[in-house]
């Protein structure tokens, strides 16, 4: 039998609050998702001024990144036309995301869950993901 780290409701306020506080200092209102290690939604926030449209978008990125167990960024980079990974965009329903702002959570080499992020340019989304990502790293250093 394995034991593994379980991503708590705690542990999900920290990241959200980290992620929306790097948010509002880029200038950028996000929907921002966390997830538990089968990609289950665990929170979600739509700040004030976020995009409607990003909703769903963000809870799909923290889906792939905790499903798959790596960032949406490095399946956007393979799935290409001719890719090894083309065509996986379609898959789980449509669902997968292959555009940065998904990142998996990761405790001890072990996957805990993911974060996902949109509303922003691909790039300001995997920042405010990562932040959130660092904060619950901090927190459970100590």
């Amino acid at each position: 039998m394995k034991t593994v780290p379980k991503l708590t409701l705690d542990d999900a306020r920290v990241m959200m609050a980290a992620a929306e506080k790097k948010a509002s200092e880029i200038g950028v209102d996000m929907d921002i998702a966390i997830t538990d290690d089968s990609g289950s939604l665990l929170m979600f926030h739509r700040m004030d001024n976020a995009r409607i449209t990003s909703i769903d978008i963000a809870i799909s990125k923290a889906f792939t990144a905790a499903a798959a167990r790596k960032s949406t960024r490095a399946y956007g980079e393979t799935s290409m036309p001719g890719g090894p990974s083309y065509g996986i965009h379609v898959s789980n329903h449509g669902r997968f995301m292959i555009v940065a702002g998904g990142l998996p959570i990761f405790v001890n080499n072990q996957i805990v869950g993911g974060i996902g992020c949109s509303s922003g340019h691909s790039d300001q989304d995997e920042v405010v993901s990562q932040a959130g990502i660092d904060a619950l790293l901090t927190y459970l250093k100590r």
